[in-house]
């Protein structure tokens, strides 16, 4: 189906409205009126676009400002903008290639962190029995921070059965934890403290929770350095400035949009009731249900959610996204629908 405007909490298709459970706007920024006027703002002073390499001899502010405040925000030593998600995973990996041995990837891993000669963490429900032997190497481990089909953060504390034999770099697509899960959305960088990792680095996508289009790597000091070193990103135009200087005056908002979205949360977790069909955690803004048609019978009730086909080897997906902008009166609605389908199956 095709529309004419954003899909906020409200869709207008043809002459009806829906509400909308879909996308990825978490923090509901897209259409955030104070969210607006500082973007705004900062496209007069930085225009539109700049489409100049990072390491060309005029320097913007703009990247200083924004990445500075990336760092602190995802309590990282380091990080470097990019102009997407995509590109910022593509670009860690190339970085990272000529200090690895050999690539493990947990399941259902972003095609951003994909690698084709990587091979998988699990075999038959148990660490990879590679990791395990006695072979000194660099490993590097690509995972999502919430898997697809998830909606709990990955635990990272199988990574102590590793031996010390094996030096691990892990690296994690944050892009739907960003601005959602840790203090005030800051992410789980920080949380991962696991002694057997070498070196830890987050790619996200800022165009969802965060509101931007664009993308961040953060690590150590030295990685980052390398990273504005790499010959795809001096061969890339930067993230859009006027986007990244939006991220460090939006500071407080993020936080405030986060609280909305925690209270949504919350009010979900009070009163919708416990389904083995339904995957849901309070901490995280999407439902997964497991219901025959759901799609088709929200759609009936004027409400309107995810459902795609995430990759040619799976069924459709479907996904109920919950954002900051959802009002709670739209929140009892797909209550109502989702308890009414637990009553007739208890």
């Amino acid at each position: 189906m095709k529309v004419n405007q954003f899909p906020d909490r409200i869709l207008k298709i043809g002459d009806e409205k829906y509400l909308y459970f879909g996308g990825t706007a978490y923090l509901g920024l897209p259409t955030n009126k104070k969210f607006q006027k500082i973007l705004f703002k900062n496209i007069i002073r930085w225009g539109t676009a700049y489409g100049s390499s990072r390491n060309a001899n005029i320097k913007l502010t703009a990247y200083d400002k924004g990445e500075t405040f990336l760092a602190q925000f995802m309590q990282a030593e380091a990080a470097v903008t990019v102009s997407s998600g995509m590109l910022a995973g593509k670009i860690a990996l190339n970085c990272i290639q000529s200090e690895t041995d050999i690539f493990y990837h947990f399941p259902n891993t972003h095609i951003a962190i994909s690698k084709i000669d990587s091979r998988p963490f699990f075999v038959n429900g148990t660490i990879n029995p590679k990791l395990l032997d006695k072979k000194i190497e660099r490993v590097c481990i690509l995972t999502d921070a919430v898997a697809t089909n998830s909606v709990t953060a990955v635990d990272y504390s199988i990574l102590e059965k590793i031996p010390k034999n094996k030096t691990i770099t892990l690296i994690i697509d944050e892009s739907h934890s960003l601005g959602i899960l840790g203090k005030n959305g800051n992410g789980i960088y920080e949380n991962i403290t696991s002694h057997n990792i070498y070196r830890k680095i987050v790619v996200s996508s800022l165009g969802k929770a965060m509101g931007l289009s664009g993308g961040v790597i953060a690590s150590d000091q030295q990685f980052i350095d390398k990273i504005k070193s790499n010959a795809f990103f001096i061969s890339s135009a930067g993230m859009n400035p006027a986007f990244v200087n939006t991220l460090s005056d939006a500071d407080s908002l993020y936080k405030t949009q986060h609280k909305k979205l925690k209270e949504n949360l919350m009010y979900l977790k009070a009163n919708l009731l416990i389904n083995k069909n339904i995957l849901f955690d309070p901490n995280y803004p999407v439902i997964y249900p497991n219901i025959k048609n759901i799609n088709t019978i929200l759609a009936s009730k004027k409400i309107i959610i995810t459902n795609f086909k995430y990759s040619l080897e799976t069924n459709n997906l479907n996904r109920i996204i919950i954002t900051a902008n959802h009002k709670k009166k739209d929140l009892d609605k797909i209550i109502q629908i989702l308890n009414e389908y637990q009553t007739k199956i208890d």
